[in-house]
């Protein structure tokens, strides 16, 4: 009983993060089932069938609150889904310790990008509202969906950065167009999982544990993104790749850094990501200002420009007089 409450508050704090930055559900419940001696493939397939309903629910969510650009979702989530089969195939047979670095290596050049980028610059909103084309969504949600299976995690992580990367969609709608597709991949990897392994090893108790704490979650993650200023989500996204993939680095036998190393590593990770969201913050502040006041400027001008419009010149004076004495009795009109 203690481990589904615990396994239900993973999959809480998960749906949490996922559905409000597009990532970690994977990455956050796979480690938790790892840590209590789940065999990788076993621990990816029981996280799949998890998000098969924690996925549902985040995407109606964030379809209540306007987050979805179904476009996206079709054209990254159905190549996704091949991507995600296929993974769960090779993880039940392959192991993946060699592939991992290296993605993580590629996430973490995508993570620093985007907490520099949108700490500095913030939003570029010159290419929001362009078609993101679909020779880019695709191979990226093949990608995505390979390594969301075969790492027990990685749809988020991989696809949020590359979409906000592109600078043509907002944050939030990255974010709950990349929860939605997860369904399609969730679903595929869970088949694949089912013809590869069977139910063998597959806890689907554990599954429903955190499929409970997730559905709680998911509607509140989709409202939160919605009110979270873009530029500060950017830097939040930004941080966590970065922390989340130095760490992988730094235990993989490509390093395989001392625990002082790594410790001294992340306390400087984190005091540079708390300074990034601070600055972002009190831009975002400071924007928002300046958006205001040039509101109050134009209504401004505007309500002069309309009074100017209304106010009366000689000639409506004329006429009103003229229409004043045509109307005495001493000059009647018919």
């Amino acid at each position: 009983m203690k481990t589904l409450i615990v396994l239900a508050l993973a999959g809480l704090g998960a749906q949490l993060v996922d559905g409000s930055l597009g990532m970690a559900y994977g990455v956050t419940s796979t480690t938790l089932l790892l840590a209590f001696g789940t065999n990788p493939a076993a621990a990816s397939a029981t996280v799949h069938f998890a998000e098969i309903g924690t996925s549902l629910m985040s995407g109606v969510a964030h379809w209540k609150f306007g987050n979805v650009d179904w476009k996206v979702v079709a054209k990254v989530g159905v190549p996704g889904a091949v991507g995600a089969f296929a993974g769960a195939h090779v993880l039940s047979s392959l192991s993946t310790e060699v592939a991992a670095p290296v993605m993580s290596l590629i996430l973490l050049a995508l993570g620093v990008y985007l907490l520099v980028r949108f700490t500095l610059r913030g939003v570029d909103r010159r290419n929001i509202g362009r078609p993101v084309r679909k020779r880019f969504l695709a191979p990226l949600g093949l990608v995505a969906g390979f390594v969301d299976a075969t790492g027990g995690g990685g749809w988020g992580p991989v696809g949020t950065p590359a979409l906000l990367a592109s600078g043509r969609m907002e944050p939030r709608k990255v974010i709950g167009s990349i929860d939605t597709s997860e369904f399609l991949v969730a679903l595929a990897a869970s088949l694949g999982f089912l013809l590869a392994l069977g139910s063998q090893g597959i806890d689907f108790v554990w599954a429903l544990g955190l499929l409970a704490g997730g559905l709680v979650a998911a509607p509140i993650a989709a409202w939160l993104v919605r009110h979270v200023p873009p530029r500060l989500l950017g830097s939040l996204v930004g941080g966590m790749i970065v922390l989340t993939n130095t760490r992988t680095l730094l235990r993989s036998d490509w390093i395989d850094a001392s625990d002082p190393v790594r410790y001294s590593v992340y306390a400087v990770i984190y005091l540079v990501w708390a300074a990034a969201v601070a600055h972002s913050f009190l831009q975002y502040r400071k924007d928002r200002a300046q958006e205001s006041a040039d509101a109050l400027a134009a209504e401004a001008a505007r309500l002069a420009e309309d009074e100017h419009l209304h106010s009366p010149d000689a000639a409506d004076v004329a006429d009103l007089e003229r229409s004043l004495r045509a109307g005495r009795p001493a000059d009647p009109r018919d």
